[in-house]
């Protein structure tokens, strides 16, 4: 955002979205491994480890969810939250 674009009570250091940047990237990079890894599994493995892509998928999705969603609300900035 331009100086003659920003109003008084602009405050160029906030995320604008609300949601913190790191958590954005670490959910893109979670997402990419944890999907690399079942693709992997379903690739190379036999049926037991076909299920164990699946099992793993239903477990570490909602961990990472909800560990992502704490972080989230830990470094959200509260002081100036999104419109």
């Amino acid at each position: 955002m331009t100086p003659e674009h920003e109003t008084p009570h602009e405050d160029p250091r906030r995320q604008p979205d609300g949601v913190p940047h790191s958590v954005v990237g670490a959910t893109a990079g979670f997402s990419v491994i944890l999907a690399i890894l079942v693709a992997a599994m379903f690739l190379i493995g036999n049926g037991a480890m076909r299920y164990a892509g699946i099992v793993l998928v239903i477990f570490a999705v909602p961990f990472m969810v909800h560990g992502l969603r704490r972080k989230a609300a830990r470094e959200r900035d509260q002081t100036h939250p999104s419109r």
